[in-house]
């Protein structure tokens, strides 16, 4: 499929003006604020409304993550800023590798600080982009329009590897050979007409959040409401690991740290050593058995 002509482009959902935001210009800055704001507050209901696909998608992750595989998200301009602010957050949040969670935006890395509109017309750079998936891999391609060239031949160039693919949008009205899943929230025409940065941004962002998080999850990253596969690379991220440590292994915090120190950092290795009273190698055995889920470790013998 080649570039949209201006009348198909015209008639896309995220083209469309909003009767809401009519003589904008002419408002103040509290009413301008208060605009915004009403619009953005649509958004979450939106993409609640397509929880069954995402829910999907989650467990497409997950089922990869679990077989070795990785997670690659490709976007440009603002979805591609996405897809990188998403990979770059999951190695402190669950202590996932650079090759497990990753993200290619068009144009390269100088595009995340300055953009560079015309990368995302070359199908070239999205077939390239594409051009190492396996099929124990995920594809997830973000694009608010739906048919950004980058972006679907990617897709489609994943879908030939064999990858299972998913496609991320503010286009309700893509056909779902797209990819294998579509993600599709009905945000609405934006407050200034076409600026997708605004609400498309913005349930990009949830529904990146919910796929990597609940895949996350899903996996044994997750214990109760605790990341317990945190990477405590930071002073924050330090604390917030004797905190996780402290809570579920029924401990103090001086204990806390004391156990960190012993397990490299591992707050799921630190939890068990602290529950079942046995050293670093030991609790480092019962987690390998239990597949690393901490629950699952905790609750055998």
């Amino acid at each position: 499929m080649g570039l949209l002509s201006s009348r198909a482009y015209a008639r896309l959902p995220t083209e469309q003006p909003n009767v809401r935001t009519r003589d904008i210009d002419l408002k103040n800055s509290l009413d301008i604020v208060r605009l915004i704001i009403d619009e953005d507050r649509r958004v979450p209901l939106a993409v609640l409304r397509v929880a069954k696909p995402l829910a999907r998608g989650v467990d497409a992750l997950a089922r990869s993550l679990s077989a070795g595989g990785s997670v690659l998200l490709l976007g440009a301009g603002t979805s591609g800023r996405m897809a990188v602010l998403e990979a770059a957050e999951c190695p402190p949040t669950f202590n996932t590798t650079a090759r497990q969670v990753r993200a290619v935006i068009a144009g390269g890395p100088s595009s995340v600080f300055r953009a560079k509109e015309g990368a995302e017309d070359d199908p070239m750079l999205g077939r390239r982009a594409a051009s190492s998936a396996r099929r124990i891999d995920v594809v997830i391609g973000v694009a608010a329009s739906g048919v950004t060239p980058f972006v679907r031949a990617a897709l489609r160039e994943a879908k030939r590897r064999g990858a299972r693919t998913i496609l991320v949008t503010s286009n309700n009205r893509r056909d779902g050979r797209s990819a294998d899943i579509v993600i599709a929230p009905e945000v609405g025409p934006e407050v200034v007409t076409g600026s997708t940065r605004l609400k498309a941004g913005t349930a990009a962002k949830l529904v990146l959040n919910a796929l990597t998080t609940g895949a996350m999850i899903r996996i044994g990253k997750v214990y109760d409401h605790w990341m317990v596969d945190l990477r405590p690379s930071s002073r924050k991220l330090r604390l917030r690991a004797e905190r996780i440590v402290s809570d579920l292994g029924r401990v103090k915090g001086a204990r806390a740290r004391a156990l960190l120190r012993e397990s490299g950092g591992s707050a799921k290795i630190a939890v068990l050593m602290a529950r079942r009273d046995i050293s670093s190698r030991d609790a480092s055995r019962e987690l390998a058995r239990a597949g690393g889920v901490l629950r699952r470790a905790l609750e055998e013998s």
